[in-house]
């Protein structure tokens, strides 16, 4: 590995993932408001624990009581007065059935003087669940979904429909109390109704869609399920203000004043892509080779949020895919190297947040009898990236705003 551009690279994350933390902005939204009876808190999601604690932090023992879901491990501590849990991603399980159950009996029994603090960021999807069909047929489709190449929104699309909570249903359980929701955005172009299935805004999408997403990837559904996709979600709701803060065009604008603070000059290719991952590893690897000759030094920057289509047994995510996939299109640059996280610290079902490659990564790999493409086939970028110390760790953030992938060009 290139030691200086690894460094530059490890520079870039951590910078970046510092700049998105949602703390600052959810004490700003919650500053100055008033909230006349009960507050109680819900919060959902892979950045709930560190949203709820910002929210205590703000309101103190204003909050009385609630429930706080997360993904496994980014529970850092007890929150007084919360109940913290861990849950699946991005399959749920038995542990999202039942933290979204306590959530449901925290917010019964509210007034109209009452408010639900909710907080939510990405991975909500799989943490908040109560389904509306078998938990077992619920955690099947989903992974059909997650394994045929489905985008983010025509995932979710289905997910509403099998759900007791999501597509504004939630919203309605909180009924008469008002809904006040923090929204940390993981999805491009932020709409309200996708950003972890929307559990507390009108859903825009409709059952004929549903049924069409279902057709394309020829899921495998129960008649009840294929019912539920013919139940039609609340379209207005009255009980409900929201505040977005966050989203991957600030976690793009962060990378590029990093890249720029160690002296490359950053070009922001697109905040929303939404590509086959490693599609996207070898365009970046294309752009870098044709800049080669420049003789300056070069950031180009993609944030989004790529996608798998699952064709074999190994252990990877999708960070981990692309930055594997731009590996043979490095070699024999000089001084060049591609790198992609994920703002939440994990990627796909592994303990890395991302991988990274340079000029030097495919010879090591070639070394060592592995082979870019048949890694690939086999969706095992992890064990690959591993062995050439190509993973990129960070741990749980604290937040979840897309991803972002930078090709860095020494000059």
């Amino acid at each position: 590995m290139d030691s200086k551009l690894r460094r530059d690279a490890d520079a870039i994350i951590a910078a970046s993932l510092r700049a998105v933390q949602p703390d600052e902005a959810v004490k700003r939204a919650l500053t100055g408001r008033e909230f006349p009876g009960r507050v109680v808190l819900v919060a959902a999601g892979k950045a709930a624990w560190q949203m709820a604690k910002a929210a205590r932090d703000c309101l103190g023992s204003r909050i009385d009581g609630g429930v706080v879901v997360t993904k496994y491990g980014h529970v850092k501590g007890p929150l007084p007065g919360l109940d913290c849990r861990e849950a699946g991603h991005p399959v749920p399980d038995e542990n999202s059935f039942s933290a979204t159950q306590a959530a449901l009996e925290a917010v019964s029994g509210l007034t109209d003087r009452d408010t639900v603090l909710f907080l939510l960021s990405g991975g909500g999807s799989a943490l908040f669940e109560k389904p509306l069909i078998p938990g077992a047929e619920l955690q099947d489709i989903t992974s059909q979904l997650l394994a045929c190449g489905a985008d983010i929104v025509e995932i979710n699309t289905i997910r509403k429909r099998l759900s007791a909570v999501k597509g504004g249903r939630f919203a309605l359980a909180c009924e008469p109390a008002r809904v006040f929701s923090i929204v940390l955005s993981d999805i491009l172009g932020d709409p309200l109704d996708m950003i972890a299935s929307g559990p507390a805004c009108p859903d825009s999408s409709t059952c004929a869609q549903a049924r069409a997403i279902a057709e394309k990837y020829n899921l495998q559904m129960s008649p009840d399920a294929r019912a539920c996709l013919d139940r039609e979600t609340p379209k207005t709701l009255d009980n409900v203000e929201t505040r977005i803060t966050g989203s991957v065009r600030q976690l793009c604008a962060a990378a590029a004043g990093a890249c720029r603070d160690l002296g490359y000059e950053p070009v922001l290719l697109t905040d929303r892509l939404c590509c086959q991952a490693r599609e996207a590893g070898s365009f970046l690897a294309s752009v870098l080779a044709t800049h080669a000759e420049d003789g300056r030094r070069l950031a180009f920057l993609a944030g989004g949020e790529t996608v798998v289509h699952l064709t074999g047994t190994g252990k990877g995510g999708r960070n981990q895919e692309l930055a594997l996939a731009a590996a043979p299109g490095l070699a024999g640059l000089r001084g060049a190297a591609v790198f992609s996280v994920g703002s939440d610290g994990t990627d796909g079902p592994t303990d890395a947040a991302g991988g990274y490659v340079d000029s030097e990564t495919h010879a090591a790999l070639r070394a060592k009898g592995l082979d870019e493409y048949a890694v690939l086939q086999n969706n095992d970028a992890y064990h690959a990236l591993q062995a050439v110390d190509g993973l990129i760790v960070t741990g749980p953030t604290g937040t979840n705003v897309n991803d972002v992938a930078v090709a860095l060009l020494e000059g």
